[in-house]
């Protein structure tokens, strides 16, 4: 049976980008759990973040599944003072997906800033949510930079804990993708 054709494919196929779509478990909404179950390295599947920024204007966030924002050093590469996580709600309403299904590429059209981990430029390729619960796509990083208009930043620490570190202490967060 022939994958069901998702906006983001579309986009990619627009743009003439070679993609794999790899399915999981609707139930899984965590990038480390996607990686386990379709047997890539955390390193390798990457969660989009909703963050507000002071004004309260959204930007996407891709981070690793085995990382996590520290809130400070983002605020610095984004030039701002301080920001913080949308919440559930906030994400869904602003993007339309639900939470575990955000994708950049499927949201294309709402020209939200994305902004993508550094570590992501050292690898070939890399999963992103496709713009629904249980399916990513894997794609070159160069061709997702391209087409995303989406610019690299020193966005996490290591995963501590399922935590975002803030400020000196954890705040407990969601591993969205």
């Amino acid at each position: 049976m022939a994958a069901k054709k998702l906006n983001s494919m579309r986009f990619l196929e627009s743009q003439g980008v070679a993609y794999e779509v790899c399915n999981f478990p609707e139930t899984i909404h965590a990038a480390d759990e996607v990686a386990h179950t379709l047997g890539f390295a955390a390193s390798q599947v990457y969660k989009t973040l909703v963050v507000m920024l002071p004004t309260d204007k959204p930007v996407l966030v891709l981070v690793s599944g085995e990382r996590t924002i520290h809130r400070k050093q983002l605020a610095l590469a984004l030039g701002t003072r301080r920001l913080r996580m949308a919440t559930h709600r906030e994400a869904e309403a602003c993007t339309g997906l639900k939470v575990g299904g955000i994708s950049a590429l499927a949201l294309t059209h709402r020209r939200f800033p994305v902004y993508i981990d550094r570590p992501a430029a050292a690898l070939d390729k890399i999963l992103v949510s496709a713009g629904q619960r249980g399916i990513d796509l894997r794609l070159a990083v160069a061709d997702l930079v391209r087409v995303l208009g989406a610019a690299f930043v020193d966005a996490t620490l290591p995963q501590i804990a399922d935590s975002i570190v803030a400020d000196g202490g954890p705040v407990v967060a969601s591993s969205a993708i």
